[in-house]
């Protein structure tokens, strides 16, 4: 039976019902675990754990739903992840829509890249069988549907509360609303050994102790200058709207759409709503104060960018006035050296949104941490020097997936959003990649959805997608005008290197 804490102190089990580890966590807040955050990596890791016999405390500082404007598309590599962790029940009932790839809307001209066919591999579920989702179910007697990956979209907040209605139901794990204010350490080891915390609804503290503490606060975390010394760095904010009832070029399709400003995504959340998502970068001059603000900027700069489709829904939208906004953050992963805990999810490793890879980042890293940290491997979580251990081999093990993403992610809004003439050449330049299909448009694509695990693809595809911007710049070049465009073209080549090496070279830091 699970124990469900809160501030009020609900009842719990009888002695005779409850088991000596729930006794434990009830009466002296000792686990194995402490996790602190429930939200997608948080909640995810403390279910796995707990199903592997561990005894954990999650501690979440409100168990209202969250209300959120990102964290709502799940690519195809997170839905198998989430397979795999025995969650996928998570995505019933809250009215998720089938993604099947992407539309790429460059100056009105578009382009359908859709998730690769066969890419997957067996492991992969492509049909959920009876009752899977609220939205179109998959035809199993379609061949072309049963072999091509999808992923799901959804609101962000309805699926949060799936997570933690399974936790909940764990009997392994104490579930309690409180928040987490400051660690407590071995004042001689310096070895963590649980938090201190606040009940939000009487203000009393209280302090819970594991053999193990679990930071994943989120993007705002307030562990992170503590424990790691890189900062988020963020040049760009999204804002977000929610489109009621959107025409959309493509069904079951996220949109990008490109133009003069910065870009913009489209996908459907639910049966009737649109998540439109409008990068505005730092210093924009359209969105200053003096010019009306984000707001102005939106209707006389986004608007007339948008398919015509979907603009009425857009401006309406905006007449609302329900305008969000969230930083858009680089934070390159770290480890981590402090015994007795490990700093996880977004409060340790974030990429910019555009690409939708958070989540399935933080399902994979639960899957490998599931290995790494199993009893089998680990059977006692403060042997700090063994867990030490398996974390330097998460560090880099999880290279072959997060660093894709996470490259990918900072190198596709470096050119979705040129500022200059030579990012604009390799905007274009990937535009037309795109358009040729085949293996130009299955292999970027397979990166993004978290299915092809290699970083030199990734590399392959950038490179290409540069020669082919510069091939383009030389054939609309006039004879007499050849060696300029070729001198040019080397910018653009240069330009492709210092997009990307730096992004490299973050990931192979410790």
């Amino acid at each position: 039976m699970p124990l469900i804490l809160d501030a009020s102190r609900s009842p719990s089990p009888s002695a005779s019902e409850a088991t000596p580890t729930t006794l434990r966590r009830q009466d002296h807040h000792e686990s194995d675990v402490v996790v602190v955050g429930a939200g997608i990596l948080g909640t995810s890791l403390a279910i796995t754990l707990a199903r592997q016999g561990r005894s954990v405390i999650l501690l979440e500082k409100s168990l209202k739903e969250p209300d959120r404007i990102v964290g709502e598309l799940l690519q195809p590599g997170g839905v198998q992840a989430l397979e795999k962790l025995g969650l996928r029940d998570c995505l019933e009932g809250i009215d998720a829509i089938r993604v099947k790839g992407y539309e790429v809307i460059y100056y009105g001209t578009g382009v359908e890249i859709p998730y690769p066919a066969n890419a997957a591999g067996d492991d992969v579920p492509q049909s959920w069988g009876e009752g899977a989702f609220d939205s179109e179910k998959v035809n199993p007697r379609d061949p072309a549907e049963l072999s091509r990956p999808e992923g799901r979209s959804f609101h962000h907040g309805r699926f949060i509360q799936q997570l933690r209605s399974a936790a909940m139901r764990e009997e392994n794990i104490s579930f309690i609303e409180a928040t987490v204010s400051d660690t407590i350490r071995n004042g001689w080891t310096g070895q963590v050994l649980g938090v201190e915390a606040e009940y939000p609804k009487t203000g009393e503290k209280d302090v819970f102790f594991g053999q193990l503490t679990v930071l994943a606060d989120g993007y705002a975390s307030r562990f992170r200058k503590e424990f790691i010394i890189h900062a988020p760095v963020s040049k760009s904010k999204f804002y977000g709207l929610e489109l009621i009832d959107a025409d959309l070029l493509r069904s079951m399709h996220g949109h990008v759409v490109l133009g003069e400003g910065a870009p913009v995504l489209l996908y459907q959340i639910g049966t009737h709503e649109t998540r439109a998502l409008i990068d505005v970068p730092e210093g924009t001059p359209t969105a200053s104060h003096a010019n009306g603000g984000v707001k102005e900027h939106l209707r006389s700069v986004v608007l007339p960018s948008l398919p015509k489709c979907v603009q009425s829904s857009f401006e309406k939208a905006l007449d609302d006035g329900k305008l969000r906004s969230m930083p858009n953050s680089w934070l390159p992963p770290s480890t981590q050296q402090v015994p007795g805990m490990v700093l996880l999810g977004d409060a340790m490793n974030m990429r910019h949104p555009l690409t939708g890879g958070g989540m399935t980042v933080a399902f994979n890293d639960v899957l490998m941490l599931r290995d790494l940290l199993s009893p089998d491997n680990v059977p006692d979580l403060g042997d700090t020097q063994r867990v030490r251990k398996q974390m330097r081999n998460f560090h880099w093990r999880r290279k072959n997936l997060s660093s894709v993403i996470n490259i990918l992610a900072q190198a596709l809004y470096s050119l979705f959003a040129a500022n200059d003439p030579h990012l604009r050449a390799l905007q274009l330049g990937c535009f037309r990649y795109f358009q040729r299909g085949g293996s130009c448009v299955d292999g970027p694509v397979g990166l993004l959805a978290g299915i092809i695990r290699q970083p030199f693809v990734l590399f392959y595809h950038f490179f290409a997608v540069a020669l082919l911007a510069m091939w383009l710049m030389v054939q609309k070049s006039p004879l007499w005008r050849l060696p300029w465009t070729v001198l040019e073209t080397l910018g653009v080549f240069w330009k492709a290197c210092v997009v990307i090496f730096p992004f490299i070279f973050s990931e192979l830091r410790t």
